[in-house]
């Protein structure tokens, strides 16, 4: 078949994914050719392909304008993590108070101290959080508090909600506030599960406890019908309203959301553990966090307790891996809280700053470093979740370059396509399978892949390729869209 008749047939579908490997010339003519379909038509492509042996940009369309990039913005996050902080510091969970006197009891409050751990109650290690710091004190010989149980989650300055989040992704558990106390990854599940008759409430279950005040208003419907399960949270209520029908006999439906008060839930899984210890708390469980001031001490408090986090490079890998909003964004004021405390008083930005204000004062300085010009990449958060960051493919490739010439490579922390994360399921049994190590990013009207691959005669490529505005349709998904241009880099023939 002649080169321009293959042309033409990628043009209209660029099927299969695995086709022949494709010369550097084909390779450019194949996805001007697919990006230039009419489905795309009012879409905005935005690719830039560089290779890393040789330096040389191998494509790039419209690579010098601003896109939305969801969650490959984690990738500016990552940078500043790893150049920035320790790799090997674990984040603590500390326990202050005053040494027990007599009889064991503690004078003054007990405060649950957090200090940014994302990862506290929701992986293996640190699963045991609360009781591994109930048994602590109960080593110490602490029986009673005469006081308060205080959750301070002061450490970060600042809302708990990454700048240019939106009010309609408040509820669900991947814009779950972030705090420098929380547990579970500040999430909660409820399970909404229909009564045995129709017009019966429907049951509701919640876990952990006490997560959020639950109104049920959900009754069971007849058989057969159609499910109208509705959930709302006002801004700023720890109340969720739950209303709507649940057919009769249908399966249960289960639901990941945010936290209201990550602080309280952690005290309150902490007070559960003093109990089982027989450890007694005469006061209240309090929360404090900013603007609050820290609660007061005794002068001879100190640290009575403390569990710790898995190393950094552990939380960013697992954050990079499942995309996981909270772990980003807790290291970005991990990353803000640090350079606030190491920063002279004349590099000081003037006035009040919060804690992510300060982790992308980090990331501006970083990226002039690099050669990032500040107007190539407009962040306002950690995580990509605000539709309000934006990046240049050229920066996002850049940022990806400098990453893989520094010794604490980003690669194996990103998902591998058809292996794990948020790539397990997406371009298997294609060149790109176990090849391709990606951060993905998909929100509404945007998709976007950005990372490495190797191509088929062992060049060491970077990419990003973001596209925006684009509604798939009916049989196409936004990523397999994204993904078939990846493919075709895997397949590449021809060195730079």
């Amino acid at each position: 078949m002649k080169r321009h008749r293959l042309l033409a047939l990628l043009a209209l579908a660029l099927p299969p994914l695995h086709a022949a490997a494709m010369d550097l010339a084909t390779t450019r003519a194949t996805i001007d050719a697919y990006i230039a379909q009419p489905r795309f038509a009012a879409a905005r492509w935005g690719i830039a392909v560089v290779s890393l042996d040789s330096g040389r940009t191998l494509y790039a369309h419209d690579a010098d304008k601003l896109f939305q990039p969801a969650s490959t913005a984690k990738l500016y996050t990552a940078a500043l993590v790893l150049q920035t902080l320790d790799a090997g510091y674990r984040i603590p969970t500390r326990v202050l108070g005053a040494p027990p006197g007599r009889w064991g009891r503690v004078d003054g409050p007990l405060v649950l101290y957090g200090m940014g751990d994302p990862s506290l109650g929701a992986i293996p290690a640190t699963a045991d959080w609360a009781d591994a710091l109930a048994g602590q004190l109960a080593a110490r010989g602490v029986r009673r508090v005469d006081g308060d149980l205080v959750a301070d989650a002061g450490y970060f300055v600042g809302p708990a909600i990454g700048d240019g989040w939106e009010s309609s992704d408040l509820l669900s558990g991947f814009a779950a506030p972030a705090s420098a106390l929380g547990v579970d990854e500040n999430q909660w599940r409820l399970t909404v599960t229909p009564a045995a008759h129709a017009g019966e409430p429907a049951r509701l279950a919640s876990d952990p406890l006490p997560a959020m005040h639950v109104d049920n208003r959900l009754l069971t419907a007849a058989a057969g019908s159609s499910d109208d399960v509705n959930l709302y949270r006002a801004a700023g209520s720890d109340t969720l309203h739950a209303f709507g029908t649940i057919a009769a006999g249908s399966p249960a439906r289960r639901f990941r959301l945010a936290m209201a008060d990550p602080a309280r839930v952690a005290g309150a899984q902490l007070l559960q553990a003093l109990r089982r210890r027989g450890i007694r708390v005469d006061g209240e469980l309090r929360v404090t966090r900013w603007p609050q001031p820290p609660p007061a001490l005794p002068a001879e408090a100190g640290v009575l307790a403390e569990v710790r986090s898995p190393p950094l490079a552990t939380l960013l890998r697992e954050g990079l891996k499942r995309s996981q909003n909270l772990y980003l964004q807790n290291l970005l004021q991990l990353a803000g809280t640090r350079a606030r405390a190491e920063a002279s008083t004349g590099s000081a930005p003037a006035g009040f700053r919060s804690a992510e204000d300060w982790g992308l004062h980090a990331l501006r300085r970083l990226l002039e470093r690099i050669g990032i010009a500040p107007s190539a990449a407009l962040l306002g958060e950690g995580t990509g979740l605000s539709r309000r960051d934006l990046t240049t493919p050229n920066a996002l490739a850049r940022l990806l370059a400098f990453l893989a010439a520094d010794a604490r490579n980003v690669q194996d922390m990103l998902p591998v396509a058809g292996v794990d994360g948020t790539l397990a399921s997406r371009m298997r049994g294609t060149p790109a399978a176990g090849n391709v190590h990606a951060k993905t990013g998909s929100m509404t009207y945007v998709s976007g892949l950005a990372g490495y691959v190797t191509s088929a005669t062992g060049e060491h490529l970077a990419f990003v390729i973001l596209l925006n505005d684009y509604a798939p349709p009916t049989g196409r998904s936004a990523s397999a869209e994204v993904d078939a241009i990846a493919i075709r880099l895997a397949e590449l023939d021809q060195r730079s």
